[in-house]
């Protein structure tokens, strides 16, 4: 039985995580932690994740961006395997990411839902074919008004997933100030024809969508658009359970969806 540990319990996510979990042959719910503890959930909550004493196997994250820093250093020390699943994360804490995959299991995803992790498998394989022939290639996607990033982590993965196939050559915009290299996100500054290697992204926040990718490949009198929808938070958490069931007892190192895929 895989002992399970809910950072971020009592959000929207750990809620349903924490349902998924109870569901779930194999895996337990064990502890959570979150910044309050109502005391409605079924398992104990420690408000101080150093405060924890409950044995654990794996823990899920779905967070906020400040919180990780500390769930990092309690996963390091404590061995514990981790399912990383707050987006928004700054360089320095990439960083500490990577440094933390070094002394225990990380899995990181931008986005847990198998069609989505399969989305990005097909883009590399069609990528190069469609800008050779001159496609533009654009990435749109729309989330609840809630979601306090954007673009999403996983329209930043899908620019990812394309430009990888291009050897990266794909334009950044060039950030002076932070010296740095960033996608476009937006062109209400440039007055100027689209360039060959342009790779724009958008983002618009509003209502109650949970989810909405599509990567627009807009060539010579025809357009392909590829689209992804989420109706559920649910495939956001199966994934994530199927994460931790994969991770636990996993050797120190940096996972993704394709390795549990």
């Amino acid at each position: 039985m895989v002992k399970i540990m809910m950072h971020g319990c009592n959000g929207v996510m750990g809620q349903v995580i924490s349902k998924i979990v109870e569901e779930t042959e194999g895996a337990v719910m064990a502890c959570g932690v979150d910044r309050v503890d109502d005391g409605h959930n079924d398992y104990p909550v420690f408000t101080d994740i150093n405060a924890c004493d409950v044995e654990v196997d794996a823990i899920i994250d779905f967070s906020a961006a400040p919180a990780v820093d500390g769930l990092l250093d309690f996963a390091v020390e404590r061995q514990i395997p981790v399912v990383l699943c707050t987006t928004g994360l700054s360089d320095e804490q990439l960083e500490r990411v990577h440094e933390a995959s070094k002394k225990t299991a990380v899995l990181r995803s931008a986005n847990m839902s198998l069609g989505v992790n399969t989305l990005f498998k097909v883009l590399k394989s069609m990528t190069k074919l469609l800008a050779d022939a001159g496609f533009d290639i654009d990435i749109v996607e729309k989330h609840h008004r809630r979601k306090l990033d954007a673009p999403s982590g996983t329209a930043i993965a899908l620019a990812e997933a394309v430009n990888e196939p291009l050897n990266n050559e794909y334009e950044f915009v060039y950030e002076a100030m932070d010296d740095r290299y960033e996608y476009i996100y937006d062109r209400s500054q440039v007055r100027q024809k689209r360039d060959k290697k342009e790779l724009g992204i958008s983002a618009v926040r509003g209502g109650t969508i949970v989810g909405e990718h599509e990567i627009i490949f807009a060539g010579q009198d025809e357009v392909i658009e590829l689209k992804h929808t989420a109706y559920s938070r649910a495939i956001f958490g199966k994934g994530a359970v199927s994460a931790a069931l994969y991770l636990a007892g996993k050797e120190a190192g940096m996972y993704d969806m394709s390795d549990v895929i």
